[in-house]
């Protein structure tokens, strides 16, 4: 039986294989999405600016209500354009014979792993764009209007089609 590699001791499975490792493209993807939101929580802290201005003119310490507000909008405008770059810097990507693992390193939430089998019955996706990605899983996330649907895969790879030719093999073997 092989040894696992460092780091992988009681993840995998016996005599699982791994095929390929790898990182997303950390760099900005900037969408019409991201747009949005980014105009948003501008006006959002702009009009927390100018209540602060006019609460100011008033005197006091008054206006200093505002600057929670003011972050907040900063913070919307922030993670819109710089957020999903930012988790991909801190994700790898794993790929064995049986399963495709997503690890990240959060800073203040830490070290999490997934892990997806890939079977027979697995949709995969394959997004190509300049950076192509796969889609393998979906995550429902709680909204306040019932639930959303939040796809799981491999995103922005350079060698996303030998990824996906690869996973593709392992969907045939498992037929």
């Amino acid at each position: 039986m092989a040894q696992a590699p460092d780091g992988w001791d009681g993840i995998l499975d016996p005599n699982e294989t791994i095929l390929w490792q790898g990182r997303p493209d950390a760099g900005l993807n900037i969408g019409p999405a991201n747009i949005l939101t980014a105009v948003f929580g501008t006006f959002f802290s702009g009009f927390a600016l100018f209540w602060m201005i006019m609460a100011m003119q008033a005197g006091g310490a008054f206006w200093m209500f505002g600057l929670i507000h003011f972050s907040v909008g900063i913070g919307i405008v922030v993670t819109a354009l710089f957020g999903t770059a930012f988790v991909r810097r801190h994700t790898w990507y794993t790929l064995t014979d049986r399963r495709a693992f997503i690890a990240t390193n959060m800073p203040v939430i830490g070290r999490k792993l997934k892990s997806y089998p890939i079977t027979g019955d697995t949709v995969l996706e394959f997004d190509d764009a300049d950076l192509p990605s796969i889609w393998f899983a979906q995550d429902y996330r709680r909204t306040k209007r019932g639930h959303r649907t939040v796809k799981r895969g491999f995103e922005r790879l350079p060698d996303a089609r030998t990824v996906y030719q690869s996973m593709r093999d392992i969907q045939r073997k498992a037929g």
